[in-house]
């Protein structure tokens, strides 16, 4: 079929009935791009703040004079765009900013497994406060010798040990976190709520575990393990510095996601 499409347009030019169908067939794709360039300038200015309400499709139908359609097209891609929330029945609000890197985003080890229909759990292992060995606080730019807040957490699938987590924490950036109960809030979530990420370092090794890792994991300590290791800074300031020891035979890394333009290299 698409060769007979061809063959014809090479037998007759276009007609002025051709070329009026093809505005009419573009002409609903810039009222829409200009519905999706209202509603970004409304963001960019700084008028409306992560989580307030935008204009409803109807608002956008009275005030920019375009069709139900139109609007909801715009409003669609925006969602699909990260740049606003829809709550059906509720209305469009401005989405909420998401830190992440462009190889792994900030993802929480339970919310994962509960994904996938199985059962989660955790311990926490160590809470204290400590002087930080030389290689945390050069991970930090911390001084010798300076304290930090450090957590020791055992993540299960199905009762199942999946990840190790072993975290220190710059007390300058996060004062209260000693203070969280971590049985019913987890030391990721708490800082991913209270301190905002503005740069996020990933960096993936493997390995063997050490014999307490090994332990804690309820693995050999021959058995190969996948260590994600992540640093974040708030305004320049380093917030914390974790690894996450995984056995190989139980857990993998990955990701996907949608490159910037300036980022789509070959």
């Amino acid at each position: 079929m698409s060769s007979t499409v061809r063959s014809k347009a090479h037998d007759k030019p276009p007609t002025a009935t051709t070329k009026t169908a093809r505005v009419e067939t573009d002409a609903p794709a810039a009222r829409y791009e200009q519905v999706k360039n209202h509603i970004r300038q409304i963001i960019e200015s700084g008028g409306r703040q992560a989580g307030d309400r935008l204009p409803s499709e109807q608002d956008l139908v009275a005030t920019l004079g375009v069709s139900r359609m139109t609007a909801n097209r715009a409003l669609r891609e925006l969602a699909d765009d990260g740049l606003v929330t829809r709550v059906s029945g509720v209305g469009t609000f401005v989405a909420q900013t998401k830190p992440q890197s462009t190889l792994l985003m900030i993802a929480h080890i339970g919310d994962e497994i509960r994904s996938r229909g199985h059962e989660y759990s955790y311990d926490t292992v160590l809470a204290q406060r400590e002087t930080a060995p030389v290689t945390v606080s050069n991970a930090l730019g911390l001084a010798p010798g300076t304290s930090v807040f450090h957590v020791i957490c055992v993540h299960r699938e199905n009762g199942l040990p999946v990840q190790l987590e072993d975290r220190y924490v710059n007390p300058a950036t996060a004062p209260d976190f000693l203070k969280q109960d971590f049985s019913t809030t987890k030391p990721s979530e708490y800082l991913y709520e209270t301190v905002p990420a503005h740069d996020v370092e990933h960096v993936v090794d493997a390995g063997l575990p050490t014999h307490a890792e090994a332990g804690l994991l309820e693995i050999r300590a021959d058995e190969p393990c996948l260590t994600l290791m992540r640093r974040t800074w708030t305004s320049g300031v380093a917030v914390t510095f974790a690894r996450f020891v995984h056995p190989g035979s139980r857990y993998r890394l990955g990701c996907r996601f949608t490159p910037d333009l300036s980022q789509r290299q070959g």
